[in-house]
């Protein structure tokens, strides 16, 4: 975990002896209390310490003067120090900072001791005192958050594309923030790229964006464009030897709005990753669903959408605001509801309109056809029913995960052909994005305000 700070500063390791006054605003502070005669002071060594286990889990500073530096005295090796105590000094103040998120090894909490010991051979400790730091989790927001920035990747061929996203940041009162082709070499799927999320203490908030093993093209763009003062970031890459999965981009990577299921709430919402088939030899990695699972507050649920080209959650369902109790609304892929609303523009005399519209060739040799050409066609309509089959399957789980009831779901008509989805027909300059097996959410990001709530009130 990198997080905040100096950006010179190595992730998941201290790097450096002295830390800057700035830092500080990042840490929790540790209050050591220490009331009694003088003379058991002098007499007796205060240590404060900590578990092997716990030392590459955290960070301790403190400064020993009146200079505007602190001093590194436990973590990354150091697993004791010898608090030196003032005559009359009640209170010891003591910075903590978190140097790695929750995960399958590590709960998140840090226990830290402060032990009386007595002189001799061996040192007695005659007196412990115990604290325990829970490391605050990664947290996903939703799309029903307001956003602060917008990014986009800019190509040669999709100047249209960035001023629709501009308009509509603009509109939406956001930052639009753009990578230029030189440092996304030509790859648009940002979504796919990284995660924003956030971290927060009762002292402090800031957003920390998790990479994706994904490693293409934009591979270095989260750590060398994102990452810096008040902005964390994490990372959890796979070894050489496994093979990355199209699962593990993070278009993968969805998180719904609060909700309530059967009197158990999740304030924070859940996180949604599609899944596959036990049989599938490439699912989303342990690794990264681990972490998910790791972090507690977003109980992850897992869909199945290996039936998918490309795989990925963001491609059948998403979240919008809506003025009902839940205050949102799920929006689901459905071929079922489109080839209702084909049969309907046929009777209206539109059977002879293409689709999709404005362009002359799709993906693998896939042309453009009419309505009445698509209902007419037995191949695509078996195809659909199977697709139908798979969302009604995962529409079950969400109802049942999410608490949600058929009111809260809004049927979006869509078709999917065995190579490429089919979206409703479309404006040709935001085309080229569904030609490539993509959509306008797989070529943006979007960072977004944390919830009101705050985690540690959330019952486990």
């Amino acid at each position: 975990m990198k997080t905040g700070g100096q950006k010179s500063r190595v992730p998941g390791s201290i790097g450096i002896e002295l830390v800057l006054l700035l830092d500080l605003e990042d840490m929790s502070r540790m209050i050591l209390t220490t009331q009694g005669p003088d003379e058991v002071f002098a007499n007796y060594q205060l240590i404060l310490h900590i578990s092997k286990a716990d030392g590459d889990k955290v960070g301790v500073f403190y400064t020993e003067s009146k200079e505007q530096s602190y001093k590194h005295v436990l973590g990354s090796g150091k697993m004791s120090y010898h608090v030196k105590r003032n005559l009359g000094q009640v209170q010891t103040v003591f910075y903590v900072e978190g140097l790695k998120f929750p995960d399958i090894d590590f709960s998140g909490l840090v226990t830290f001791h402060a032990s009386v010991l007595e002189p001799g051979v061996p040192e007695t400790s005659i007196f412990t005192d115990t604290l325990v730091f829970r490391v605050a989790p990664w947290i996903m927001t939703p799309n029903t958050l307001q956003p602060v920035s917008v990014y986009v990747c800019s190509i040669n061929d999709n100047k249209d594309f960035v001023e629709h996203i501009r308009k509509l940041a603009t509109k939406a009162g956001c930052k639009l923030i753009i990578c230029p082709q030189e440092k996304n070499n030509e790859d648009v799927w940002i979504q796919d790229e990284m995660e924003f999320g956030y971290t927060q203490a009762p002292h402090k908030t800031f957003p920390v964006v998790f990479d994706s093993p994904r490693n293409r093209e934009l591979k270095d763009f989260a750590f060398k464009e994102i990452l810096g003062p008040d902005f964390g970031y994490v990372k959890r890459e796979l070894p050489s030897t496994v093979s990355r999965s199209s699962l593990d981009s993070f278009g993968n990577l969805e998180v719904s709005p609060p909700v309530t299921v059967k009197s158990k709430e999740y304030p924070l919402g859940r996180i949604l990753i599609g899944a596959a088939f036990p049989r599938n030899n490439f699912p989303m990695s342990k690794l990264v669903k681990d972490f998910l699972k790791s972090q507690v507050v977003q109980s992850p649920i897992e869909l199945y959408t290996d039936w998918l080209h490309v795989g990925h959650v963001d491609e059948i369902l998403s979240f919008v605001p809506a003025p009902n109790q839940k205050g949102f609304r799920l929006l689901l892929a459905s071929p079922r509801a489109c080839f209702k609303l084909l049969k309907e523009k046929e009777k209206e005399g539109h059977g002879k309109a293409k689709m999709p519209e404005g362009i002359e060739l799709l993906e693998d040799g896939w042309q453009p056809r009419s309505i009445s050409e698509i209902i007419a066609d037995g191949f695509l309509k078996k195809w659909n029913e199977y697709c139908d089959r798979c969302i009604d399957w995962n529409r079950n789980i969400l109802k049942q995960e999410l608490g949600l009831a058929e009111e809260d779901i809004i049927d979006i008509p869509q078709l999917f052909h065995p190579f490429l989805n089919l979206p409703r027909p479309m404006v040709i300059s935001l085309l080229t994005y569904y030609i490539d097996q993509g959509d306008v959410h797989c070529g943006t990001n979007v960072l977004r305000k944390p919830f009101s709530f705050k985690w540690w009130n959330m019952r486990l």
